[in-house]
This record gives structure tokens, sequence and C-alpha cells, in this order.
């Protein structure tokens, strides 16, 4: 069955880094584009970035445009997203998703909070 487990979150400084891993099994990695999502308390979940499959194409939320970068490594049937110059408003559950024919798949989530 297709799984996502996604780590690396926690507790960072404003201005600090955290790399996020969304690890994948179950489906051909290789073959499906990816995307990280996030959602804050109180508010709707919004898309971060996105990855095609072969990792050619990237697209951020203007939000993080310039600080957060996100990549793959297909042999590995991972996803990253490095968060660089972290913020307060930053403070989110990160999720990995992945659309297979028509449906989507979601990770438990990881919780990023950027705190003093």
């Amino acid at each position: 069955q297709v799984q996502l487990v996604e780590s690396g979150g926690g507790l960072v400084q404003p201005g600090g880094s955290l790399r996020l891993s969304c690890a994948a099994s179950g489906f051909t990695f290789s073959s499906y584009d990816m995307t990280w999502y996030r959602q804050a308390p109180g508010k709707e979940r919004e898309l971060v970035a996105y990855i095609s499959y072969t990792g050619g194409r990237t697209i951020y939320a203007d939000s993080v445009k310039g600080r957060f970068t996100i990549s793959r490594d297909n042999a590995k049937n991972s996803v990253y997203l490095q968060m660089n110059s972290l913020k307060s408003e930053d403070t989110a559950v990160y999720n990995c998703k992945v659309v297979i024919r028509g449906r989507p798949y979601w990770g438990q989530g990881t919780q990023v909070t950027v705190s003093s």
C-alpha cells in the first residue's frame, strides 16, 4: 500500500534551518510528482512546494520562495524540503502528498515550530 512518512520537524529559532524528509513506498516513486503542504493552527492547508517526477520542474508558494528548496532522490524514494531563514509564520504541520490515479495520499505530517 502507498505510504508516505515525513520526518525532520522540530523546534527551531527564527532564522534557523530544518530539512524535512518524506520517505515513500508502495508505488513507483520515480513516476510521480510530489508536493509539500503545510497547515498552521486555525488556517487552511496551503501548498508549499511542488516537484515534478524527474525533478526538473519545481514550484514554490510566494511565501517561501528564496528560502525553501524542494528536491528528490528517486533512488532513495524520498522527497526533501530544505527550509532556511525560518520565520514564526512557517510554524505548521508539514505533509507530503502524492496523487495516484486521481487519489491523493498523505503522510502523517511533521510539526515545525519556529520560536525563540
